[in-house]
Parts: C-alpha cells; structure tokens; sequence
C-alpha cells in the first residue's frame, strides 16, 4: 500500500508520474501534482536530495490528497527522515546501509521501491536489484517495489523478462514498476514507452508504470492509460475503430471520428467503430458495439451490436442520429 493506493495482487495497473519543478518551489510543485492528479495520476514521485528539500516536500504533502513518492539518491539521513512523512520511497541501490533502511522502513511501514536504472550503475542492472532486494529480505522487510529502466525498449524489456526469472528463482513475489527511462518527448518518446511497456503488459509483467516524457508530466497520464487500454490490461474510457480511408470512402472520415471522440469518449468500455464504406466496414467493425458506416454518396449505415438499426440516413443527420443511439443504450 502506497498511501491508500494498493499496488500489485488484484490492484488495477497504477499510474504515476514525476514532478519536474524544483522541489523547494512548494507552490509550483503543489500546483503541479494536483494537475497530475486531477489528468489520472494516482501515485506521483518527487525529487528530494537534500534534508532542505525533506521540509519542502513536508509542507507539499499538506497540500495534496494523491500519495507522494520520495525519490532519492546519495544521502541516508534523507530517505531516514523521509520514512516519517513520505508514503513510499524511492532509492537507487549501493547509495545507502540497506540493513539499517529496511529495519527503519519496517518500523514505519514505508514502502521501498529499489529502482535501477541502466544508465545510473555499472554492470548487470538485473543482478543489482535482486542484490539489494536479497538484503531486505533477509532483514524481513518485503514490501518492496522493483523496476529495472533503460532508456532502449528492447533493452528494457530483456531486463524486466531477466527480473521476473531471477524472482521466480529466489522465490520473490514482488511487484513490478514498468517504464523507458529518458524515452524523449513527442512521437518518439511515445513510442518507446508504448512498446517497452505494452509489450512487458501483454507478457504479464508490470503493476505500476510510468511513460517518461521530456514534457509536462501531465502529458504523461494520458499516454499511460492508452497503453492500459490497448493491451486490455485497463479500460478507463470508450474505444473507438476508425478507418484510414480511401477513395471509396465520401464523407469527412476525420472530422466525424473527432466528433464522435469527443461527445462519447467518457463511455467506459464501449466499443465503436466509424467505418469510410460498406466494403471492409461491416466486417472489420463486427466485434464494436456501435457502427457509424459510409453506405454511399450522402448516406450512411448505423450499426449497435453487428447489425444495422438505421439504414442510408442523409449524412446531415446522420451523426445526431448515431449519437442519440449510443447514448440511449449506454
């Protein structure tokens, strides 16, 4: 339990973010993890390097109802004094007395997350962290989060594949934080983060992820629960099928998908499917629960379930007519 955010067992996939204002600045920082919170995060990390910032992210606790994460680095007498006010703390291994952190956490009941990134130490980033997991273990503190990072997906994904092994050998059942460390910002950064993540969800892998982005961390909830929702790991709102288009197709594809996006995506779990014509439309929007089908110049099919409830509606109607029919049976 982070907080009173649960992670792992038969918890949803968490999601989190990072904060990238400077920590001593509590009002911006405070501003910004409300933002995250109210974009979907549910867990958000902070930096705090020094026992300057442990006053700082003090007071921003105050204000903020999401469960702070409290990353830090190099000095043990922050992540001791972080065990009193933080709802988990975040450490990179070989920085601290592991022994002397896990009876203190222990005491506090303070979640740890060991978090190894590739960059960050030398050798095998998967040895580290079943290293200093070992030494929690055998100091009988197991509420433990791991995450192995790189900043290449595929790199990151042998890690996490190498992790779950080497738990499963030493018989270690904790959970796991998924995420492309440093995946860059726009298209790109996406990118990584999809196929580093979705494909570690789809194998199985993963309790809590984070998408890092070089952007606003509010950018980043949003990427986070795409990913959730592709690999059917979490439906959190309306997933719509919508064809390129082609010459066959004769109505403003675009411009009706967006329409459609925007007054439905709030329906949570509906499946809908807006289709440029009749050729491939009916069959490859069988499985959606609404259809929005070209059916020729000016006219349009509406479909609930497979089958067709509206048939050659003038295109001018025809989206105030699909809506009243999702909305009606949703």
């Amino acid at each position: 339990m982070v907080g009173g955010v649960g992670i792992g067992g038969n918890n949803p996939i968490r999601v989190q973010t990072m904060t990238n204002t400077d920590t001593l600045g509590v009002k911006a920082t405070v501003k910004q993890i409300n933002a995250c919170a109210k974009a979907g995060a549910e867990l958000v990390r902070v930096a705090v390097p020094t026992l300057k910032h442990v006053e700082a992210f003090a007071e921003i606790k105050k204000h903020v109802k999401v469960p702070l994460i409290a990353d830090v680095h190099f000095l043990p007498e922050v992540a001791f004094a972080l065990l009193k006010i933080a709802d988990k703390i975040r450490i990179n291994p070989g920085n601290f007395d592991e022994k002397q952190l896990a009876k203190l956490a222990k005491e506090s009941k303070i979640p740890i997350r060991i978090g190894v990134n590739h960059g960050s130490i030398k050798g095998d980033m998967v040895e580290a962290a079943i290293e200093y997991a070992r030494i929690f273990k055998e100091n009988n503190f197991d509420d433990l989060v791991i995450s192995v990072k790189a900043s290449d997906p595929l790199s990151m994904i042998e890690a996490n594949r190498l992790l779950v092994e080497k738990m499963d050998k030493e018989g270690m059942d904790y959970p796991i934080h998924l995420g492309v460390t440093e995946a860059g910002n726009a298209s790109e950064g996406r990118a990584k983060s999809t196929i580093g993540i979705g494909t570690l969800l789809l194998d199985g892998i993963g309790d809590t992820i984070r998408v890092s982005l070089t952007e606003d961390p509010v950018n980043e909830i949003p990427v986070c629960y795409d990913i959730l929702q592709a690999v059917r790991r979490r439906i959190t709102k309306a997933e719509f099928v919508s064809c390129p288009s082609c010459g066959r197709t004769l109505f403003d594809i675009e411009k009706v998908t967006n329409e459609i996006k925007k007054k439905l995506g709030h329906l949570k779990g509906v499946r809908i499917a807006i289709m440029g014509c009749i050729v491939n439309g009916p069959g490859e929007m069988g499985d959606a629960d609404f259809g929005y089908v070209g059916a020729g110049p000016g006219k349009i099919n509406l479909y609930k379930k497979g089958k067709i409830v509206k048939k050659n509606v003038p295109e001018k109607e025809a989206l105030k007519e699909f809506l009243k029919i999702v909305e009606t049976s949703s």
